[in-house]
């Protein structure tokens, strides 16, 4: 479906600027176009207004029986989860829990392939045979650095690799976020679930997200549909995972989007590295992982890792993004560190992503967000 002629207009007309946020009645009415042209049952919808939650809003249904998206119900965050875990380690820095560059062998009370059977609850350690593990940092680790695949089941032998040297190039790995969460469970002794529950979620008022199943999402729950339109039920997932285990609302991710643009709950300092770029992408797109790097020229300038989150250069200064996805969830989150703005949209259609870059620059304007490198062909199709 085509946009109508003074939304197409809308669009082609914004600067490069940063701009003022269009009226709600112009978001809905092009999230309306947006949902139809990709297909897409359900879509939420928060912008962060310098600093400060500005509009929510909900379109579709929640499941196929047709009970409606609410902005309480229970999402699925995907790895958007891998964002929350680095603001919550942010804080542990700025308590002197953790330190960014020391490696994590200097936690762990055990050399880190004599912990066997961790395979289930965080990866296959016992198989990793390569000693540049003991090089790794949480710095690293959060910056998608430390050399692995994104997870040890998809390698070939499904053992544990280290790929490249740590700290070296970015390469995706969900095996990497369980690291850093094994090391504060086994090295520091605490449970990231109720530090994630503490930090994050009791702090900024999110009282529907959590890192765990709870019994009370299923009265308001999401359900999905994969990119051929199949609905697929909601998984509850009974493990705390850093990489990917989060649940929330829009209500609820848009008070920690509003958080961590005003910068409420870490220092200064820590809330700087957080969107620092701390690596350059050298890759055409986030997946594969392990795919080649580009000769420098061909690298998309300003593209970086930040921590948790990758960080770009856009006509608007500086700006991080973070997304999440499985076959039946599509989620973003946008933000310019300058004007603190950001736009979050979770959905439970994995078909919305192909709108997503268009949804992102009609509200914020032309940030510079690099979707053609998160979603590489499909991005804007």
């Amino acid at each position: 479906m085509k946009l109508a002629p003074v939304l197409l207009a809308a669009a082609l007309a914004l600067p490069s600027a940063a701009v003022a946020r269009p009226k709600d009645a112009a978001i809905d009415a092009y999230v309306a176009q947006a949902m139809a042209k990709a297909g897409s049952q359900g879509l939420a919808l928060a912008v962060i207004d310098d600093g400060r939650v500005a509009y929510v809003k909900t379109y579709g249904k929640r499941n196929a029986q047709g009970d409606p998206l609410t902005p309480d119900t229970v999402m699925y965050g995907a790895s958007l989860t891998k964002a929350v875990f680095a603001w919550t380690v942010l804080q542990m820095v700025d308590d002197g829990l953790l330190d960014l560059d020391r490696p994590i062998a200097e936690y762990l009370p055990r050399p880190l392939p004599e912990y066997v059977g961790q395979a289930n609850r965080y990866s296959a350690w016992d198989t990793l045979s390569d000693e540049r593990w003991r090089k790794i940092t949480p710095r690293i680790l959060l910056t998608h650095s430390g050399g692995f695949a994104n997870f040890y089941w998809l390698e070939p032998d499904r053992k544990l690799h280290i790929h490249f040297d740590p700290g070296s190039r970015y390469a995706y790995s969900g095996d990497g976020l369980m690291l850093l969460q094994f090391a504060i469970e086994q090295g520091l002794g605490l449970d990231l679930g109720l530090e994630m529950q503490r930090r994050v979620f009791d702090r900024y008022g999110m009282k529907t997200s959590s890192v765990i199943w709870r019994p009370d999402f299923a009265t308001n729950l999401a359900d999905g549909w994969d990119k051929d339109g199949k609905p697929e039920p909601h998984d509850q997932r009974g493990k705390v995972r850093a990489a990917g285990s989060l649940d929330t609302t829009i209500n609820d991710f848009a008070r920690f989007s509003a958080a961590v643009a005003s910068g409420e709950g870490l220092s200064p300092k820590m809330r700087a590295e957080f969107a620092k770029a701390q690596l350059p992408i050298t890759t055409a797109t986030q997946f594969p992982p392990l795919q080649d790097e580009l000769p420098p020229a061909a690298r998309k300038k300003g593209l970086a890792a930040g921590l948790g989150v990758v960080t770009f250069e856009g006509p608007q200064g500086r700006g991080f993004f973070k997304g999440g996805h499985n076959d039946v969830t599509g989620n973003t989150w946008a933000c310019v560190d300058k004007t603190r703005d950001c736009v979050v949209l979770l959905s439970n259609d994995v078909r919305s992503e192909t709108v997503y870059a268009d949804l992102v620059r009609f509200i914020l304007g032309d940030a510079g967000a690099p979707y053609d490198w998160e979603y590489g062909d499909q991005a804007g199709k």
